[in-house]
């Protein structure tokens, strides 16, 4: 199978410091392993990655790829230290990066393990990894995009989520509506490699903040939606 070569790379230009030589090996890889045919086009930008879709056997999945050069590898230190399963992690940019990106990884196994509505992770390369689209033809929008139906059952269902990460050990740590997907009126977690484990000193000031920011987005929809009320629920 052909590397990504100089024609995908002028396609996605746009996506600055993404196609690095070193990450384009790791997709030629990723390729001939049989977890994905190729790219099919991006998807999104974020703070510290660059989704794109791909094509597995006419299926779709999502490859998200870590900026090496472009992300603020400092800060993703500063957060990932008081992560105790990376306790001993030394601050260099590469070393920071590829386990900010395995955080996620392994933070979506945990969930999935726990029953927890996020995309199935199939693998991770260093910096890239590939998971299960959701969505049909097109992606599911995010929360903040497409207000649910019935706001006050889907806002139940977070909540449930929330319960079930929490009982595993986990906490989001970014929760708000840029980072739920509203798949046919069902929430879907993303973007976790801010989750961290309870062992956490900051594990009960990040679920506060999940907890705030989720009430807040409810309450403009009509739902009643007491932070205290809800922290309750979730700790259960």
């Amino acid at each position: 199978m052909p590397r990504m070569g100089t024609v995908q790379k002028e396609k996605y230009k746009t996506h600055h410091n993404v196609f690095d030589d070193f990450t384009d090996r790791n997709l030629y890889k990723l390729m001939n392993q049989g977890f994905i045919d190729g790219l099919q086009g991006p998807l999104s930008t974020g703070k510290e990655g660059n989704v794109f879709i791909a094509k597995k056997d006419g299926e779709k999945r999502i490859v998200k790829i870590y900026r090496l050069q472009t992300c603020d590898y400092n800060k993703m230190f500063t957060h990932i230290r008081t992560d105790m399963r990376y306790a001993t992690l030394k601050n260099q940019r590469r070393d920071v990066i590829f386990a900010w990106a395995h955080r996620e990884f392994r933070n979506l196994l945990k969930a999935r393990e726990a029953f927890v509505r996020v995309p199935t992770p199939y693998t991770i390369l260093f910096n890239v990894l590939i998971m299960e689209f959701i969505g049909d033809e097109s992606a599911a929008p995010m929360l903040k995009d497409a207000k649910p139906d019935n706001p006050k059952t889907f806002f139940d269902e977070v909540i449930l989520q929330m319960k079930k990460m929490y009982k595993a050990g986990l906490v989001h740590g970014d929760l708000s509506g840029f980072n739920i997907l509203n798949q046919d009126e069902k929430p879907v977690f993303i973007d976790m490699s801010q989750t961290t484990t309870l062992e956490n000193p900051n594990a009960k000031e990040f679920l506060e903040r999940d907890v705030h920011n989720i009430c807040k987005l409810f309450t403009k929809w009509g739902v009643k939606a007491d932070e205290a009320t809800t922290l309750k629920k979730i700790k259960g």
